[in-house]
């Protein structure tokens, strides 16, 4: 075995408990406001009960937000810059956006940040924040995108000329690690304009709010921690759980001390409990308010306070330390400066080791630097989760009760929910909450930087604080009860394979996981078939946009969907339910009959999708699966081609025979099911050949399609004119464009066309859109099914890539040629261009911004211009591992 990474070898000792490295992390939201947690309003109102404005003065109850910031895991003690370009209306100490209702499609991060890099472990972090020399733009952004419709793009930063003439501050944080509770921090601004600028800079620390609410599940909570000045170039603190700590500065500055509570006489026009706020430094800074800040240099909230002139084209650094005991009632270990940047050199050549080890030895220096900064949005993007349902409907003690309307109102029904967990968000402003089948899919990419992690955030999803005592997942916070496909299961699977091609396969975590996901299929199977004929509603499913109906409503008139993609996501669940059964079984033989209970189910939905009333859900006309409309008792098929019709050819599983063989009662029941049911054995294909080297190959495949099912879907899939784009597989054809489709039912028009871009229709959600985008969760299980199939039909087995080019691929190099035009969207062409940035100049040609990269919720159907939410690196860091698929991609 390779020596392991300095690295690797901190993520061993944290996961012995020998060392606490993940105790400290960008764990900080950079959006606590307008969230549902903050929300106390009786109407569920809750980007407008807590806006932007309100966010400087105002206490959090359940989080806290900054900009690239650093806190613990429980988030008591956090650390985030603090700017003031000297003409800006408010202090920048959070990034700005437009909420749902303010922006043209929905909520909008406005603001120019990346994520640079971080271990797993963030031993090394790095991101970078560009801040305008002029007055930032609030009103322009705010303003404009409310004159512009659901046509028309959205109006972004870059898009006001702030820019221009590169009149803006690079400022670069950089967090290193010289212990688990020794953090060194350095912050690096750079003028890029052409004349000398002035900056304030604020790096503070600050304590959550605890101690106002009066929790109920911990009276320690209550106590107020503290923040004092202990010399010069330093301040000390204590909390009752975290300990203490000193944060240490290199160059001496003005301290300023206030409190962490809220500004009651601005908000609420009452008197203040202190004449120590939030908001006191923005007032001490701005308004030039010297009352503001505590002069007993006490406090829960500190900063050093630095008023700098940067050279043109040229920098000012300020070098950092938060030195922390390790538990309550430990000393505070020595500081200081002098190893300072010998150790940030350290920390990224073991940054820069550890990713050697990761990278595939296919892919390209430019492909690489995609990957490094895929996983660095990754790993940015875990977030301190606090969200106590009970707390939250009811009220706190020393609080007013909340609206009696809340108890009848959003996840009133799941008051188990107990939340106070370090979790891997979509996104920490745009979706700073949890999403359940978005983690699904983070968790591939981080199942080769941090295996651990990602078995520790699926087994999290399934205890009994966060799923519903029926077995329903939690959706996300807006929605608990929404349905998300069921990808847990997948998820789970595939980290156990994935991470174990490094250290030992974990059947204890497969186990964990598999007992749990029994109580959740067996939701399904109870709630969304209807009729119990293994065809399924499903409903939502996370598509939005995707269908003529909302799908999360239910019809009027009793009338109900059949869906194409609810039945094959439980054909999917089925099989890789079977897949993990049969693994668990080959040391536990009591797994088989559990076994055979899935395999007869996944062909009973087969069965069902194929051939149920005739043809099931598939359209022998045109070839595709349909979702089916029942009006009257008659199915009406919605003849739409859309991403619903391709779900179906992801549920599919080889089975070897040899595996098959070594479970006897597996084989005996399934054997008897093959030979008594040939009405449904049919479903099952069956492969016996000779390989190159004489030895016998024997397979069984269970899919939904059978082979000339599968290749007529393909046909569509396949054709440019159609899904195939030259940036992966759009969610609807492309044939909607000049065709568009629409039925007339109950008196009304239902209509759907192609659109390729931002979403024009606000009737099923706001800023997502799955009517042409590409999205890469989805083209990924695509990619990984195709090379399902590979396995079972091999070379026999060749399509037309594209269809009309006259060239077969096997359905591997189809698998090839998707990740190819997926990894497009992010690598430059001969120009410099991404297309991911649409042909904007500066990600092209300006040096400091054509390295940088963004990683975008979904894609342009036909130029792959990044859309949404821009840094939702969670399922699009899926690209790391479609950059190791696609190879060196070619011109």
């Amino acid at each position: 075995m390779a020596e392991l990474t300095a690295e690797q070898q901190r993520l061993a000792d944290d996961a012995a408990r020998k060392g606490n490295w993940k105790r400290w992390g960008p764990y900080l939201s950079e959006r606590q406001w307008g969230t549902v947690r903050e929300d106390y309003s009786p109407d569920g109102d809750a980007w407008n009960y807590l806006p932007h404005d309100q966010a400087r003065s105002r206490a959090y109850r359940w989080g806290e937000d900054g900009l690239m910031g650093w806190t613990d895991r429980e988030c008591r003690l956090c650390f985030a810059l603090a700017l003031w370009n000297g003409k800006d209306a408010i202090l920048k100490e959070r990034l700005f956006g437009l909420s749902n209702p303010q922006g043209n499609h929905g909520e909008d991060v406005k603001e120019c940040y990346f994520y640079i890099d971080s271990t797993p472990t963030h031993s090394y972090a790095k991101a970078l924040y560009k801040y305008p020399q002029a007055a930032f733009p609030y009103d322009d952004l705010v303003q404009t995108n409310a004159r512009r419709g659901k046509l028309e793009r959205e109006y972004e930063l870059q898009d006001t000329g702030i820019f221009d003439q590169s009149r803006y501050f690079d400022v670069f944080v950089e967090y290193a690690k010289a212990e688990s509770d020794d953090t060194c921090i350095r912050v690096t601004i750079c003028n890029r304009g052409p004349e000398a600028a002035p900056l304030d800079v604020l790096p503070t620390v600050w304590f959550r709010n605890t101690w106002t609410w009066g929790c109920s599940y911990e009276e320690s909570c209550w106590e107020r921690p503290r923040l004092q000045q202990s010399g010069p170039g330093a301040i000390s603190g204590t909390h009752t759980t975290l300990g203490d700590f000193r944060f240490e500065i290199e160059t001496p500055a003005p301290w300023l001390f206030t409190e962490n509570d809220t500004n009651d006489v601005r908000l609420f026009e009452c008197a203040d409990a202190t004449p120590y706020v939030k908001d006191a430094f923005h007032e001490y800074v701005i308004h030039g308010r010297k009352e503001a800040v505590n002069p007993a240099a006490i406090g829960t909230k500190a900063a050093p306070y630095y008023q700098l002139n940067v050279p043109a084209q040229g920098s000012v650094t300020l070098r950092l330390r938060l030195v922390c005991s390790a538990r309550p009632g430990d000393p505070v270990p020595a500081g200081g400066f002098g190893n300072f940047d010998a150790l940030f050199e350290t920390r990224i050549r073991e940054a820069d080791e550890f990713y050697e080890t990761r990278y595939s030895p296919v892919i390209t220096a430019e492909q690489r630097n995609v990957v490094r900064q895929g996983y660095a949005g990754l790993l940015w993007s875990k977030q301190y989760y606090h969200y106590i349902i009970r707390e939250w409907l009811y009220g706190d003690r020393l609080m007013p009760k909340p609206p009696p309307e809340r108890l009848e109102g959003r996840n009133s029904d799941w008051t188990h929910v107990f939340t106070n967990d370090v979790i891997s968000m979509p996104d920490k402003w745009e979706y700073p909450w949890f999403a359940a089948w978005d983690l699904a899919f983070h968790m591939l990419p981080f199942s080769r930087v941090d295996p651990g992690f990602a078995k520790e955030q699926l087994i999290l999803f399934l205890r009994e604080w966060y799923m519903h005592p029926s077995g329903k997942m939690a959706a996300y916070e807006w929605n608990f009860n929404d349905v998300n496909p069921p990808v847990h299961a997948w998820a789970c699977w595939r980290v156990y394979k994935v991470a174990g091609r490094d250290e030992p396969r974990d059947p204890l975590f497969l186990e964990r996981t598999f007992q749990k996901l029994l109580l959740n299929f067996t939701w399904w199977v109870n709630r969304k078939d209807i009729n119990g004929k293994q065809i399924f509603g499903g409903g939502f499913l996370g598509l939005d946009n995707i269908s003529l109906f909302d799908r999360s409503q239910p019809l009027p008139n009793g009338e109900y969907l059949s869906q194409a993609d609810g039945t094959a996501w439980m054909a999917f669940y089925c099989g890789t339910m079977l897949s993990i059964a049969m693994e668990l079984a080959k040391t536990k033989p009591a797994y088989e009959d559990i076994a055979s209970k899935f395999f007869e189910h996944f062909v009973q939905i087969v069965d069902a999708m194929n051939t149920l009333g005739g043809t099931g859900l598939w359209d022998e006309q045109d070839g595709f699966y349909y979702d089916q409309l029942s009006v009257h008792g008659e199915a009406m098929p919605l003849r739409v081609r859309s991403m619903v019709g391709i779900v179906p050819l992801l549920a599919v599983e080889a089975l070897e025979q040899d595996v098959i063989e070594a479970l006897p009662g597996f084989r005996k029941r399934m054997r008897w099911f093959i030979h008594n049911r040939p009405d449904l054995s049919q479903h099952i294909s069956y492969l016996d050949r000779k390989l190159d080297n004489g030895e016998k190959c024997v397979k069984r495949l269970l899919a939904v399609p059978s082979r000339d099912r599968l290749v007529r879907v393909l046909k569509y899939v396949l054709d440019e004119n159609e899904f195939l784009s030259p940036h992966g597989i759009r969610a609807v054809s492309k044939y909607y464009a000049d065709h568009p489709y629409s039925i007339h039912f109950n008196g009304k028009e239902y209509r759907i066309d192609y659109e390729p871009g931002e979403s024009t229709n606000n009737l099923f959600g706001g800023n997502s859109n799955w009517r042409g985008p590409v999205w890469m969760p989805l083209n990924y299980l695509l990619i990984e099914a195709l090379e399902r199939y590979y396995h079972f039909y091999g070379d026999e087995l060749k399509v037309e890539c594209p269809v009309g080019s006259g060239n077969f691929l096997t359905l591997a190099e189809v698998a090839q040629e998707l990740a190819r035009r997926l990894a497009r969207i992010f690598l430059p062409d001969a120009k410099g261009q991404r297309p991911c940035f649409d042909g904007d100049e500066r990600f092209a040609n300006d040096p400091h911004w054509k390295d940088l990269l963004w990683f975008h919720e979904y894609f342009h159907g036909d130029t792959g211009r990044g859309l949404g939410a821009t840094h939702q690196t969670g399922w699009t860091s899926l690209i790391v591992r479609c950059m190791g698929i696609a190879g060196k991609v070619s011109d």
